[in-house]
């Protein structure tokens, strides 16, 4: 009985990984089309932020705003590997990984390139 309880919790935990990162996915994605800035830079991982910030010379909010994200809404899908994920939206990409606080954006506005990284508008180092 013990390890049928075991086999159902190790089944469930992939799935609510996957639910964790696509609802970070989509608080992202509104801030982004709400233009709330100051919330957007708090979904994203530190050192995104710092990147994000030392790459524009500006603090995060104002960085934030003069970046060129997609503002289209909708999830189209959440892959988990580990303490990694990738959410699919109607317009962007979205890298996430896993931090003590919950997922966290470390990538955004990215595309794929055929035979190379995707190319993300904002990253981290």
């Amino acid at each position: 009985m013990a390890v049928a309880v075991l086999a159902a919790a190790g089944c469930g935990a992939p799935a609510v990984r996957q639910d964790a990162a696509a609802a970070a996915g989509v608080a992202f994605e509104a801030a982004v089309a709400a233009g709330d800035h100051i919330r957007a830079c708090g979904l994203l991982a530190p050192q995104t932020r710092q990147q994000l910030e030392q790459d524009e010379q500006k603090a995060c909010p104002a960085a934030f705003a003069s970046q060129e994200l997609p503002r289209r809404r909708g999830i189209q899908g959440a892959e988990v590997y580990g303490r990694q994920a990738m959410v699919r939206t109607a317009g962007d990409t979205l890298f996430l990984s896993l931090f003590t606080g919950g997922w966290k954006v470390v990538a955004a506005g990215c595309t794929p390139r055929p035979d190379q990284p995707y190319d993300c508008l904002i990253k981290g180092a």
